[in-house]
């Protein structure tokens, strides 16, 4: 029982059942008004047909009795009305006078009476006044119920006054009268009433039959073509809603309801592959959720966790509903700063840096950031927080600041000036506190200026440009103190990183102090050669002396004899003097040029000159002890940067070892063979090559690693200093070249000098 009245509920809100209402209601009246106006056009058509003929048999009536009336004979004109009122439809004939009195009537009871001039028969014309004098049809027709029940049709017409009315003997009415009275014909309605009532049932009851037939073919065709595979598709979404997405609904037609169906079945398909994309979504967030390797947690408005990830379950050990400062931060109230809190209000994401106590004690420190959770209707009901735990970063951080503040400390405590330099505009980022000391600028005024600006002349510094971004290591370079004092440094130039920006390092150790004690001792070692080179000198210097002795002797011996001197004499001897006194000359500006002390500086020095000087001072002493020089001197050597006086000294030093080496080997006895020293250069790969050769006694393997070193000598006591080659050694190397010997003991010695092409 108590499901009746769902199934009827059910029932009444079914489409099907209400298709079938509201189709019903309009078929049942457009069948109505079908059959409202076909009764109302036949009753119209009837009554119609009616009146006409009850117009017409008045019309009858009246030119029936018109010769009558002129004869005025009273007993045709009853004779006719009798005649025609026994007709069955008719039910009463009357002629009525002007005064509305009865004259003839087919009832003898009515004749002579008189009826009310208003009444309704007479009421058609004598409703105004005058009378009218003419009525149309529908005027004159009326429709009353009789006494006995039935309806009844009075048609009343007017009877006109004739010209052979007023002219006839026997009957006179007055010229001026147009209506002489009325002629009254009343038919009944009873059969046409029954006509018009079986045609009205006929017609309701066709309509009924209609109504309920098409009714019924509808409702079977809802019913079977519409309704139940409406509960097919309902009944099929249900199963997909219900989550089987692969359930087929049974319809096979080709209309829309079975378009539908198939368009139901292939979103249930599509559905279910989007809810299994979705699963695994879920799925794959679930898992992200879980294994992500931080801190997530979920918190309502009042901070208490609704749900957490696995990491921070078995970091913390909390409980669904615990506040998250006391889960994991082991706190009793919430932090003063709290980003969750500023989500809810704003709906914005926010972060911190926040710090708590793990389980085991030990202090941890997080990186916080939220994000709001909102549901359908946007509101926030949710806030996210990660947490991830950056401790090991800050201890990172706490001893890289250590650390930065150890090579802080040794980067200022550098004895030697360091310069951090833009890799691209070599302007000075930074420098350490030795930059006062050797070049007594501060900090501060350095900042963001050129390196280059230490150097003097604008040349130099766009050569130096260039060479500190290509090289490595820079060997005497001349630079400015801020009071304008000449410094020499090397400069050291490495490549890194300065506050994630590509630098370059430079340091540079002031060897000016250095210099100037090499360049004493180079200047003593000078003053050694020249003393060694003193008895060649003064042999080079006797020999012009004693031409212009002899000379002068000659000149003094005619003057005194008073004899005179040809002139071709006196100007060969003339001659003579003069080139020996330039030779002298040239003797004396030669040792005084090379005794003097240079300066350290680099200039473009062509070699083989170079070694020709050199070889002017020695050559008398080479020539006195029988020694042959072979010069082998390349043509259009490329010049290399050195100083020349150096250079000189270099090849002076090299000239006197192969001298003493030549001696020594001809002390020893034996075998000697030729005194010999070939000077020989060339050019090969980028490279100046002076090779000087001789046939001296040679280096002992045991002493070839030490003839470079300072003080070492195999020469006699007080015959050498040992600091020739050192010397020129590291004169060769500040002006980036190479020497290197090689030797045969016994044979003689070969020193190679290579010296770099400037590009």
């Amino acid at each position: 029982m108590p499901n009746k009245p769902s199934r009827f509920r059910n029932i009444f809100r079914s489409l099907g059942f209400r298709l079938i209402i509201y189709v019903g209601l309009t078929l049942l009246l457009v069948i109505s008004a079908w059959a409202y106006y076909n009764i109302k056009q036949f009753k119209e058509r009837t009554v119609k047909n009616i009146v006409v003929g009850a117009d017409r048999l008045g019309n009858t009536i009246r030119l029936g009795t018109h010769f009558a009336m002129k004869l005025n004979s009273r007993d045709d004109i009853n004779q006719i009305i009798n005649n025609i009122a026994q007709q069955k439809e008719i039910k009463s004939i009357r002629i009525y006078n002007k005064k509305g009195q009865i004259k003839f009537s087919n009832r003898a009871e009515e004749i002579d009476q008189v009826t009310n001039i208003k009444a309704e028969a007479c009421d058609i014309c004598h409703r105004t006044k005058p009378p009218l004098g003419s009525v149309g049809l529908a005027g004159r027709t009326r429709v009353f119920v009789a006494p006995d029940g039935d309806r009844h049709l009075g048609i009343i017409s007017p009877i006109y006054n004739e010209p052979g009315c007023s002219t006839n003997a026997c009957h006179v009415h007055p010229e001026g009268k147009k209506v002489l009275g009325g002629l009254d014909v009343e038919v009944s309605l009873k059969d046409t009433d029954s006509s018009i009532a079986s045609y009205e049932r006929g017609i309701v009851g066709f309509a009924l039959l209609v109504f309920l037939g098409t009714s019924a073919i509808m409702g079977f065709f809802l019913m079977r073509f519409v309704n139940r595979p409406i509960k097919k598709l309902i009944a099929g979404t249900r199963h997909i809603g219900n989550g089987e997405y692969d359930y087929s609904v049974d319809i096979a037609r080709g209309d829309e309801i079975g378009q539908l169906a198939l368009a139901i079945d292939q979103m249930g398909r599509e559905i279910g592959k989007k809810q299994e994309e979705l699963n695994k979504q879920k799925e794959e967030y679930q898992r992200i959720f879980e294994i992500a390797p931080c801190y997530i947690t979920v918190q309502d408005r009042n901070l208490r966790l609704i749900r957490y990830n696995r990491e921070f379950a078995e970091t913390f050990a909390p409980r669904l509903g615990d506040y998250c400062f006391k889960a994991y931060k082991g706190r009793s109230e919430r932090c003063e700063i709290c980003p969750v809190l500023k989500t809810f209000e704003d709906g914005k994401s926010h972060h911190s840096e926040e710090e708590g106590i793990n389980k085991d004690g030990t202090r941890s420190f997080w990186l916080v950031r939220t994000s709001p959770i909102r549901d359908s209707k946007g509101e926030i009901t949710a806030a996210m927080e990660m947490c991830l735990d950056v401790t090991e970063m800050k201890r990172l951080e706490w001893e890289v600041e250590k650390s930065e503040e150890k090579y802080r400390t040794i980067f200022n405590t550098m004895p030697n000036p360091i310069f951090v330099l833009d890799e691209k505009t070599l302007e000075i980022l930074d420098s350490n506190d030795a930059v006062a000391t050797v070049y007594g600028f501060d900090k501060e005024s350095l900042f963001m200026t050129s390196f280059l600006n230490l150097f003097e002349e604008e040349e130099e510094r766009e050569q130096y440009e260039a060479k500190i971004k290509g090289f490595d290591i820079l060997n005497q370079v001349r630079q400015t103190r801020k009071d304008g004092n000449v410094i020499y440094v090397n400069i050291r130039v490495s490549a890194s990183d300065y506050l994630g920006r590509k630098v370059l390092l430079v340091t540079t150790s002031d060897i000016t102090t250095r210099l100037m004690a090499e360049q004493q001792l180079i200047q003593a070692s000078k003053m050694a050669t020249l003393g060694e080179m003193a008895t060649g000198v003064a042999h080079e210097l006797n020999q012009p002396l004693s031409v212009i002795k002899t000379a002068s002797s000659y000149l003094r011996r005619k003057a005194e004899a008073n004899e005179p001197i040809k002139d071709e004499i006196l100007n060969t001897m003339a001659q003579e003097m003069d080139s020996h006194v330039d030779r002298a000359s040239r003797i004396i500006n030669h040792m005084r040029e090379f005794g003097r002390k240079s300066d350290v500086k680099k200039e473009e020095v062509q070699v083989n000159e170079a070694l020709d000087r050199s070889l002017d001072i020695f050559i008398q002493q080479l020539k006195l002890r029988e020694i042959e020089v072979v010069r082998d001197l390349a043509k259009d050597l490329p010049p290399i940067m050195a100083d020349s006086n150096r250079l000189e000294q270099v090849f002076v030093n090299l000239l006197i070892n192969a001298r003493d080496a030549i001696e020594e080997k001809w002390e020893q006895g034996g075998d000697k063979g030729k005194k010999r020293i070939v000077l020989r250069t060339s050019l090969l790969d980028g490279f100046v090559i002076i090779e000087i050769e001789d046939t001296g006694a040679g280096i002992s393997k045991s002493n070839l690693d030490k003839v470079f070193e300072p003080f070492f000598t195999t020469k006699e006591v007080g015959k050498g200093t040992g600091l020739g080659l050192s010397i020129s050694y590291g004169i060769v190397q500040n002006y980036d070249g190479t020497v290197d010997v090689e030797t045969r003991e016994g044979e003689g010695s070969r020193f190679i000098i290579k010296f770099p092409v400037p590009k």
